[in-house]
């Protein structure tokens, strides 16, 4: 059986990663418990007599241009940010790990046109991208998520696709082979299981980077529309009023900030503890 506790012990000596998992940690909270945590929850009502009014004990993060309290907005959005990340990553990992697996399995002509495939999403800048796809439909969140989905998948393809073509030579799946297992039982069963490490620290890492490109796309409009709490779309309704109001902009964006930060300190803490090779070097 194998034991876990020495890989926890190692997670949490590292401040940083620990650091980034109690964001996070405090980001699903939130996002949970936003009815309760959030001053008001009347995040879409309209209060022109309290307009642009700055940080004070009634409002602790300022109003907007539409007197909405903006720390209500910055934590029900979170729950609009954890939406995107976890379905744009989760169908970013049902397309890509499966086309992954069977293109470094399998050495034919349909692996080498899934790899050129992917290289040519890769070949263009992610959110050139994703901004091009929401273009040409309706600007909302689902749209959003379709094209964050669209353009992340090759990433996925592209790292199982590299572990699967090292672990295709490995002695243990020769061995496999001869003992005439299936293709489908080989990748599944054999491959699939050891490439696991890398896909959840691609993921983690992965989370940041598809909400900041989700604010990205909602602060263009071609994402989050109003009255949508979004981040990304809240900083593009506070640029007009800048630098004079300037807790519009400021809390929203330190909240994108804060999380993508999470992510990316999580991601490195795990990779360092559960990546073997990198656990080998250091000894």
């Amino acid at each position: 059986m194998i034991s876990y506790m020495p890989w926890v012990k190692q997670f949490f000596r590292d401040r940083l990663a620990v650091f980034g998992f109690f964001i996070i940690l405090s980001l699903i909270l939130v996002a949970i418990f936003a009815p309760y945590l959030a001053p008001t929850t009347s995040i879409y009502d309209v209060h022109l007599s309290e307009r642009l009014q700055p940080p004070s004990s009634r409002h602790l993060f300022g109003t907007d241009s539409q007197g909405r309290d903006i720390l209500s907005r910055v934590i029900y959005g979170s729950r609009i940010t954890i939406v995107i990340a976890v379905i744009a990553i989760g169908a970013s990992l049902f397309l890509g790990v499966p086309l992954g697996l069977f293109a470094g399995y399998s050495q034919n002509w349909l692996s080498g046109t899934i790899q050129r495939i992917s290289d040519i999403f890769l070949s263009i800048p992610q959110l050139i991208l994703a901004i091009a796809i929401a273009a040409v439909l309706k600007p909302s969140i689902t749209t959003a998520i379709l094209a964050l989905s669209l353009t992340y998948w090759p990433w996925f393809s592209r790292l199982v696709y590299a572990q699967a073509r090292s672990l295709k030579v490995s002695t243990f799946i020769e061995a496999t082979q001869a003992l005439g297992a299936s293709t489908p039982r080989i990748i599944f069963l054999h491959v699939l299981p050891n490439v696991i490490t890398p896909i959840i620290i691609r993921s983690t890492i992965g989370m940041g980077y598809t909400i900041l490109t989700a604010a990205a796309l909602g602060f263009l409009g071609v994402g989050a529309q109003p009255p949508s709490p979004e981040w990304g779309l809240t900083l593009a309704e506070a640029r007009e009023f800048l630098p004079k109001t300037w807790w519009f902009a400021l809390f929203p964006g330190l909240a994108i900030f804060t999380v993508v930060m999470g992510f990316n300190m999580l991601g490195d803490g795990l990779r360092d503890v559960i990546d073997p090779r990198l656990r080998i070097s250091r000894k």
